[in-house]
């Protein structure tokens, strides 16, 4: 089935909401925490591994209410309607720590931090889960993958402009921070409602809901889902120190934290470029390939950016351009890999599990997630990192370095290795669509009227 503009624009809408808290916290949280709310960048390592964590069970959760879901509005969308307003909401509260002991605000930011992971995971798992529901075409799902990654791409550029020049005026950060995010809840509001009405499921269902044990009974047997997550993990690990780092490598390393808005939009308008051609490269080489050159991309412009002498930005900044574009392929691949995998346990079991499947991988994005942002702050944190000083040491610069250079080289390398056993071949893909298609035409013929 071809997919309409509106539709694609519709998915897209989504994810550029979906990052509203999600790339804020990832982009701008370790920040706030350390130079805003006074909580050391040990400490915040240790809280962004548990909770992200916590985050991750809680994507498990809500795959299996997911999968139990059944309305006139389908099995996805509803809680896009539902759960958006809470989440914004939480973010906001996430960037509000009020004064007071370190323990206090250590358990504020537990709280709050926990809670906008717990709702963003009931909002992300069906948004993301819908991508299998709407086409079982390989090039339309790796539209839908653009569409995606340009939503996301479009919100990251977003807060590097809007957020980004705030972080030089400390003293006003707080209130700054909590007026941009009450903005952010009227802005993610209108896309969520626009993407329920535009994103509709279209794919065949044989049952409604899927129990526990058949949901597990898949997952077993789903080795590129298996393959897929670990291999992500070690990618995303990389994706996020280098997210994380990034505004002390601009402002630290570079010395400027203008510089900043500028990293970031590069990589982010690249997004925009990437992924347009990625149905291309789907076409010619194949998803697993076009995800392995991402990742060899993403190693080299990582080992540039630990070397770049600070007396030469621009080179600096073209090593961002190549980790932009390296994982921007990464990432892009990376979810219509995903919604491939569905079909591959429908084949194999018989059982359609879009939210515990989407649930699982979402899960290793939230621990990759969690290890990139703890790598990162521990990073700094052991390198002799002091928030707020006018300037850090040498040591400290060089764990920033670290934490945008070895982290994701050491990550990238281990993340091809593993993508290189991945069996799901284009061709492959094919012959088990059209034979769950034949299945289901044949259970069709032998229903008793």
């Amino acid at each position: 089935m071809k997919l309409r503009a509106q539709q694609l624009l519709g998915y897209a809408a989504g994810d550029a909401a979906n990052n509203l808290a999600f790339s804020m916290a990832s982009m701008f949280l370790l920040l706030y925490y350390t130079d805003v709310a006074g909580i050391p960048a040990a400490a915040a390592g240790t809280l962004f591994l548990i909770v992200r964590v916590w985050d991750g069970i809680a994507d498990l959760v809500a795959g299996r209410l997911v999968d139990r879901t059944s309305s006139r509005w389908g099995k996805f969308r509803p809680w896009l309607l539902f759960g958006s307003l809470p989440l914004l909401l939480l973010s906001v509260a996430t960037f509000s720590v009020p004064d007071g002991s370190l323990t206090a605000k250590l358990i504020y930011a537990y709280l709050t931090y926990a809670a906008v992971g717990t709702v963003y995971s009931l909002v992300n798992i069906p948004y993301g889960s819908l991508a299998a529901a709407m086409t079982q075409e390989p090039v339309e799902r790796a539209k839908l993958a653009s569409a995606r990654s340009m939503g996301s791409a479009a919100t990251m550029l977003l807060l590097s402009l809007v957020v980004a020049p705030q972080i030089k005026n400390a003293e006003n950060l707080q209130a700054s921070l909590q007026l941009t995010t009450l903005v952010f809840v009227v802005i993610g509001s209108a896309l969520y409602l626009f993407t329920f009405f535009t994103a509709r499921e279209t794919v065949q269902r044989d049952v409604g809901t899927v129990g526990l044990r058949t949901s597990l009974r898949t997952l077993r047997q789903n080795t590129p889902l298996q393959l897929l997550c670990v291999s992500s993990l070690f990618f995303l690990t990389a994706m996020f120190s280098i997210q994380t780092i990034g505004v002390y490598y601009a402002r630290d390393v570079l010395g400027d934290a203008n510089l900043y808005i500028v990293l970031t939009a590069l990589q982010t308008g690249l997004m925009f470029l990437i992924a347009p051609v990625v149905p291309h490269v789907v076409r010619t080489i194949g998803k697993r390939a076009g995800y392995m050159a991402g990742g060899a991309v993403t190693a080299v412009g990582s080992a540039v950016a630990m070397v770049a002498p600070a007396s030469t930005p621009y080179l600096a900044l073209g090593a961002f351009v190549l980790i932009g574009t390296g994982l921007g392929l990464v990432n892009t691949l990376m979810w219509s890999l995903e919604a491939d995998t569905v079909e591959y346990g429908e084949w194999r079991t018989g059982a359609r599990t879009e939210g515990t499947t989407y649930a699982v991988f979402s899960f290793v994005r939230k621990v990759g997630q969690a290890l990139g942002g703890a790598a990162a702050a521990y990073t700094i944190g052991l390198a002799g990192y002091v928030g707020g000083a006018e300037v850090q040491s040498a040591t400290a610069l060089w764990g920033i370095r670290a934490a945008a250079g070895i982290v994701p080289i050491g990550c990238a390398a281990v993340g091809i290795a593993i993508m290189a056993f991945y069996p799901l071949t284009e061709k492959r893909f094919r012959d088990m669509t059209a034979e769950v298609a034949e299945r289901r035409e044949g259970a069709k013929t032998h229903t008793p009227a």
